[in-house]
């Protein structure tokens, strides 16, 4: 009962924590693209629903985000049950997990990395339960998204490695209609991104957190310690890396996969500390306590992101630009009573629109000043970081 507790308390604290964020944020381009698309997707028709129930506003458009958060939290605490023993561990397992920079962003972005996060994760939880009876999902995860191709094939390998032939023809059913269906895109002339793949990696998970993950997965591979996590997080991350040298990878397609290895990481870290005597665990707590500390620095570096624009000469290079701006201009049209404007920027105009901001004539918005031109300026904690000039056009 104390475990389920403290688990429900973190649940919840970071429920909290998450929807005090959204006030902060406006929606960004690539978020309004997939509501405003002419063929919605899965992710796409999921907010528009939210839209319809709850109204068009921020809380609507990021809580089913959210909601994928926290079942992918749920999943992962069922998860680690058959990884670790101990209540703490599994606690601990939640604890850094809600606190990595990438599941942050998974968790308020509206973009399919959070889809993709909460179903892989029901799929492992499915398969490590029922096994075969888990490829019941494989059909919808084909129409979801084409990421899910990298499962296939950690699933056809899996198959293999098992001698379990049903899974891996089922997989390799399931890959061939995905790549049908999406296609598959490789670079021409190599150009090495090798390094910016790995550089993407540590912001996701941060330094010492991805440099683990990869030790486990290399140290399980020398034991031969293979697993359906294992091998599917290990595939996935291989091809991540082998593209790397062709072509520029979509790391978010990637890191869920890498996700899901965290109870193996949190088995042998909890393993190799407590099979040593007290005087010789000192490098494994500055280990943890390091990962620790740097996943509190993140996590507060978002929640106060706002303040980082005191540091910053120029405001476009913090990492939260792109779903600043819009909802505050917005606010600003509407209490000098303007509804409409021709934004000059295609962006700018998609995102204004989802805040009641529609496109004519009657008004433009430059960056240039003109003649009885209105100057807006935003502000966040006190520091500028945008302004743009308003015109009533006189027809």
């Amino acid at each position: 009962m104390r475990e389920r507790a403290l688990f429900l308390i973190l649940l919840g604290i970071n429920f909290l924590v998450l929807l005090l964020e959204i006030k902060g944020l406006s929606i960004s381009y690539n978020e309004a693209k997939i509501i405003y698309s002419d063929h919605l997707s899965f992710l796409g028709s999921l907010i528009t629903s939210s839209l319809h129930i709850f109204g068009q506003n921020d809380y609507a458009l990021r809580l089913p985000m959210i909601g994928l958060h926290l079942l992918s939290v749920v999943l992962l605490y069922s998860i680690s049950k058959h990884y670790v023993s101990r209540s703490s561990d599994r606690l601990w397992i939640v604890l850094i997990y809600v606190l990595l920079p990438g599941v942050t962003s998974a968790a308020l972005v509206v973009d399919n990395a959070g889809l993709i996060i909460t179903l892989l994760f029901l799929f492992v939880y499915l398969y490590i339960r029922f096994e075969r009876y888990a490829l019941i999902l494989l059909p919808f995860m084909i129409l979801v998204d084409p990421s899910f191709v990298y499962l296939f094939f950690g699933l056809i390998l899996f198959g293999i490695y098992r001698k379990d032939y049903v899974s891996s023809f089922i997989g390799f059913i399931a890959l061939v209609i995905s790549l049908y269906v999406y296609g598959i895109h490789i670079g021409g002339l190599p150009e090495s991104r090798f390094l910016d793949v790995l550089g993407v990696y540590t912001a996701i998970f941060s330094p010492i957190v991805f440099i683990y993950l990869f030790y486990v997965l290399y140290r399980r591979m020398i034991a031969r310690e293979w697993d359906v996590i294992w091998m599917i997080s290990m595939s996935a991350f291989i091809v991540s890396l082998l593209l790397s040298f062709r072509q520029k990878v979509e790391v978010q397609s990637f890191a869920p996969y890498l996700l899901i290895a965290l109870p193996l990481a949190a088995q042998t870290f909890f393993h190799t500390y407590r099979v040593r005597l007290r005087e010789f665990r000192k490098r494994y707590r500055f280990l943890f306590y390091s990962a620790f500390t740097l996943l509190i620095a993140n996590a507060l570096a978002v929640f106060f992101n706002h303040y980082l624009y005191h540091f910053l000469s120029n405001p476009m290079r913090h990492f939260s630009y792109p779903m600043h701006i819009a909802k505050e201009l917005s606010h600003q049209l509407h209490k000098n009573n303007i509804h409409c404007v021709d934004a000059e920027n295609d962006k700018l105009q998609l995102r204004l629109r989802f805040y009641g901001i529609t496109q004519c004539e009657n008004y433009r918005l430059s960056e240039k000043a003109a003649r009885g031109s209105k100057k807006v300026t935003i502000s966040y904690t006190g520091k500028p970081i945008y302004f743009i000039y308003v015109t009533k056009i006189h027809k």
